[in-house]
């Protein structure tokens, strides 16, 4: 019980931290003048839905109590982290100066969120295998 807590509130803290952070913590850059928006604005976009089900894969991690199940939402957790930090580095990117707002603070706190997750979803993983025997 006391890991479904820990591993599946990280993991929902994590998720939140990763939808809701470059909307309202730590921002993106602001819309152009013309109103269009730049690449930085999209990864934020994609990082909604990645942290979302982030957050939903930890709320499972927290009411099944099979171990099978839960390993199969870690590893559900962890493949999302690795997305969520593909985002803004690889997949979608964003600003290319890297003065603007997005690469000084939103893409370096994703990309703690994203590691400390992984790290936390891969201890979580071990555990749940050596449990499983």
């Amino acid at each position: 019980m006391k890991n479904r807590i820990i591993g599946g509130g990280a993991a929902i803290v994590s998720g939140l931290l990763i939808a809701l952070g470059p909307q309202f913590l730590f921002k993106v850059c602001a819309p152009m003048e013309n109103g269009s928006f730049m690449k930085c604005h999209w990864s934020a976009q994609a990082e909604i839905g990645i942290g979302s089900l982030i957050a939903a894969l930890g709320i499972a991690l927290v009411f099944f109590a099979n171990t099978r199940i839960r390993l199969g939402l870690t590893i559900g957790i962890f493949l999302s982290g690795v997305l969520a930090l593909l985002i803004p580095h690889t997949l979608i990117g964003g600003c290319a100066m890297h003065s603007m707002l997005c690469r000084k603070v939103a893409f370096p706190s994703i990309t703690v969120i994203s590691i400390l997750l992984l790290i936390g979803a891969g201890l979580n993983a071990g555990y749940l295998v050596r449990k499983k025997e």
